[in-house]
């Protein structure tokens, strides 16, 4: 870039001293032609050319065109007779030729100042006779310097300010090519080439998404990948990421305002992992870098790994209960109790039979009902009662029709009764959950799943937080004022994130509502709806009375 700018200065000042050479050579034709022409007047104006002119004397015009030459500075001065012959020249070998005027009007009669060879002025004047006719011309000339003898004879002051001028110029470049390199970090020009070319392969070439921000929180690089994970087809450079419509969740960890690493966000049918990550040069914060993961695969196999966690708890539940049971009916018959063995074994399959006829009587998924026999017994060891809904009734629906249907109402429907026994087996009193299933009495083609508990609600303040990741209704009870938002560690907080997401893919959506006449504080009661078929996507509804 140096030799560039030192290149660009010597250009511009051999521009300059160009046009001062041809502002001095129109400078010269102008001056010296009016001189000239002034020279070859007076000599067509002596009495003596005219007349050896006229009488044939020829001998006599040397002498005064030598003359005139020496006084006036001229180069040369050439007499021409009427009959366009020249008597009188600088060069011996020209006289007795025949003068060429080219473009004069001297001939006809009229002065003429020209610059017949580009280097040389020249200035024809007529001799007029004594009866008005033209018996001779006078031409005078003189040549113009060449741009070096131009410029060798120039003043010193304009010598001297073209050497100041590539004085500065230097300078200056050194400065500016010093500045340069120090703001490219001493890189050349085919360097930063290959460095951005390398970064766009770089950012094209990998898996995961990339979103620059800058201090403002407006996006300044968003590769492919990000653009196809946040969906913003339209997005651009400048963009605020607060204009871009994106969930509120996302654009808390964009934006820095939720801090941490792994930030989990669930976007439509996807699971993002998401890191932020300060960029600072020279202790100045220049923005941030967020990377974008898919995690979509990873986080079903999370959630199919807590429903294998959930049939363990369940099974070891129920071998626990079976143990007291078993233990129970060894020690009667030890007693030689057996007639209270019967009634005791009898009230226990009773019991058992009684329920799980009502949940096959009720439920026709075969999903659904295995879940709610499960649940019964995990919430029968905390000593909560899990119960029907007096109008609760889901028919079977034909798999060809909705294969999705099952596995989206037991993902829905296991959330909310795992978050509802922990609501109500802490709340003082009787701890009670109640399940409600329709399929098409409020809503044609619309399965509706209520699960209302016996806690102590939610608090209204924290309505419309718990379907976001990371939120766990159980923190909120107890600890209201740790963790920003109930915000626990743990994996907490992602079972109703995941119902409502379900709810949502199929184009429905879950309400929450503080229900009267359950615990002290009324009790919770989620209402979730699941479309059979895909319809476009509603907007979560979340009210509290």
């Amino acid at each position: 870039m140096l030799l560039w700018q030192l290149t660009v200065v010597l250009v511009l000042l051999g521009a300059v001293a160009a046009l001062a050479v041809v502002q001095s050579e129109a400078a010269f034709r102008d001056t010296q032609g009016r001189r000239m022409l002034s020279v070859a007047e007076d000599v067509a104006a002596v009495p003596t050319v005219r007349t050896a002119l006229a009488g044939g004397r020829f001998d006599l015009l040397p002498s005064f065109a030598r003359s005139a030459e020496n006084l006036s500075g001229a180069n040369e001065i050439v007499i021409v007779d009427g009959s366009s012959v020249v008597r009188t020249s600088p060069d011996p070998a020209q006289v007795r030729t025949r003068f060429d005027a080219g473009a004069s009007t001297a001939p006809s009669g009229r002065a003429w100042v020209g610059n017949p060879d580009g280097r040389t002025v020249v200035a024809q004047v007529p001799v007029i006779g004594d009866r008005g006719a033209v018996i001779g011309l006078v031409s005078a000339g003189i040549r113009a310097p060449s741009p070096w003898e131009a410029l060798a004879s120039a003043r010193a002051e304009v010598l001297g300010l073209l050497g100041l001028a590539l004085l500065l110029g230097v300078a200056g470049s050194l400065l500016l090519a010093r500045r340069v390199r120090r703001q490219t970090l001493g890189l050349e020009p085919d360097e930063i080439v290959e460095l951005v070319q390398r970064r766009e392969a770089m950012l094209l070439g990998i898996k995961e998404g990339v979103v620059g921000l800058d201090p403002g929180d407006r996006i300044t690089l968003l590769n492919p990948v990000a653009r196809d994970l946040l969906g913003l087809p339209g997005a651009v450079p400048g963009d605020p990421v607060g204009s871009l419509g994106l969930a509120p969740r996302l654009r808390d960890v964009l934006t820095g305002a939720a801090a941490g690493e792994d930030q989990l966000v669930l976007s439509d049918t996807r699971a993002l992992v998401l890191n932020r990550m300060p960029v600072q040069v020279d202790g100045r914060s220049v923005g941030a870098v967020v990377t974008l993961r898919d995690r979509t695969e990873l986080a079903a196999l999370e959630h199919r790994l807590d429903a294998s966690r959930t049939v363990t708890d369940t099974l070891r539940a129920q071998a626990h209960e079976f143990s007291n049971r078993l233990h129970t009916i060894a020690g009667l018959t030890e007693l030689g109790e057996h007639e209270e063995v019967r009634r005791f074994v009898a009230g226990i399959v009773a019991a058992s039979e009684a329920w799980r006829r009502e949940v096959v009587t009720r439920v026709g998924d075969a999903a659904a009902a295995a879940l709610l026999v499960a649940k019964a017994s995990q919430a029968t060891e905390r000593g909560v009662q899990l119960a029907f809904a007096a109008d609760a009734r889901l028919p079977a629906v034909d798999p060809g029709r909705d294969p999705e249907l099952s596995a989206d109402l037991v993902t829905v429907l296991g959330n909310l009764i795992d978050n509802a026994v922990d609501a109500a087996a802490g709340a003082p009193g009787p701890a009670r959950v109640e399940v409600g299933l329709d399929l098409g009495t409020g809503t044609p083609g619309v399965v509706e799943v209520r699960v209302r508990d016996s806690g102590p609600g939610v608090a209204s303040e924290l309505v419309e937080e718990v379907f976001r990741y990371g939120f766990s209704t159980k923190a909120a009870e107890h600890d209201l004022g740790g963790g920003p938002g109930g915000r626990v560690p743990g994996g907490r907080g992602l079972g109703l994130a995941l119902a409502r997401q379900a709810c949502l893919r199929r184009g429905g959506g879950i309400t929450l509502r503080n229900a009267s006449g359950g615990g002290p504080s009324g009790g919770a009661e989620f209402t979730a709806t699941l479309p059979l078929a895909p319809s476009p996507a509603l907007d979560v509804e979340v009210v509290s009375s």
